[in-house]
């Protein structure tokens, strides 16, 4: 899409797509973000629109995460029955319908290094209200939503530490008042790309809301749409201020794909 296509236009495209892949962030995206992040769930307009997405003819919908896949099975309510494909961890791990969990695996030394960093940078910053380290399957977060900006800085200086002394080669990703740590590089852009050649899609709609979002974003081809969900730098073509407008744009595509390829 260019840059001046109107929406309207943009959605009118991937309608008419043959195969259409509807990728989508979801803290923030779908769900608000929360002080205690487990807490957050999708909103009903959301609920609404991917129900309709998944229902839509040559349509798949998938949610992609940086929470751990188990963490993102709990907030987005899925079950075995859902046909809504994951991928968590950025992409390291993946639920697919049909199959169950699929996993690009784990090194045992890499393992015993996620949990020692962990437990150092638990023990670092233990003293920093409002500071939670969050456990990752592939790493771990340093969670500062709740904490002061010193004490945040604070944390994110004594992790970034840690990690440069200890495991200099993980990566290191920012979000919205979280920074966090991996010893796998996959990221939202191979995820995006995984999922499109799993499924065979000819198109697709990515939508997100943070920094790693861009990753994505930046890597869709000219048949795709990249919508950004609130403020903030992007390279997507469509801006949507917040979670139900995004809920109105998908629910609006679902229906005028029905209608097209009904």
């Amino acid at each position: 899409m260019s840059p001046t296509e109107p929406a309207g236009d943009a959605i009118g495209r991937l309608a008419a797509s043959t195969r259409l892949l509807v990728a989508l962030d979801f803290d923030g995206t779908l769900s608000p973000l929360e002080d205690e992040p487990m807490d957050a769930r999708m909103l009903p307009a959301a609920r609404v629109a991917i129900d309709a997405l998944v229902a839509a003819p040559d349509t798949v919908v998938a949610f992609v995460s940086g929470r751990s896949l188990v963490d993102l099975r709990i907030i987005a309510e899925h079950d075995d029955s859902s046909r809504v494909l994951l991928a968590g961890s950025h992409g390291a791990e993946f639920w697919i319908p049909g199959e169950g969990v699929v996993s690009h695996g784990e090194d045992e030394a890499d393992v015993r290094l996620r949990d020692a960093l962990r437990t150092h940078a638990e023990q670092a910053t233990a003293h920093l209200d409002g500071v939670w380290i969050e456990p990752k399957t592939f790493g771990f977060g340093v969670h500062t939503r709740r904490a002061d900006a010193a004490d945040a800085a604070e944390a994110n200086r004594l992790v970034d530490r840690i990690v440069a002394a200890e495991a200099p080669h993980w990566r290191r990703r920012t979000g919205h008042n979280i920074v966090e740590f991996a010893f796998r590089h996959e990221g939202k852009d191979s995820a995006v790309a995984e999922l499109r050649a799993r499924v065979g899609a000819t198109a697709v709609l990515f939508a997100g809301d943070d920094v790693t979002d861009e990753d994505a974003i930046a890597s869709l081809g000219p048949d795709d749409l990249g919508v950004r969900v609130g403020e903030g730098a992007s390279a997507a073509a469509v801006r949507v201020p917040d979670i139900a407008a995004l809920a109105e744009l998908l629910s609006g595509l679902a229906a005028e794909r029905t209608r097209l390829r009904g």
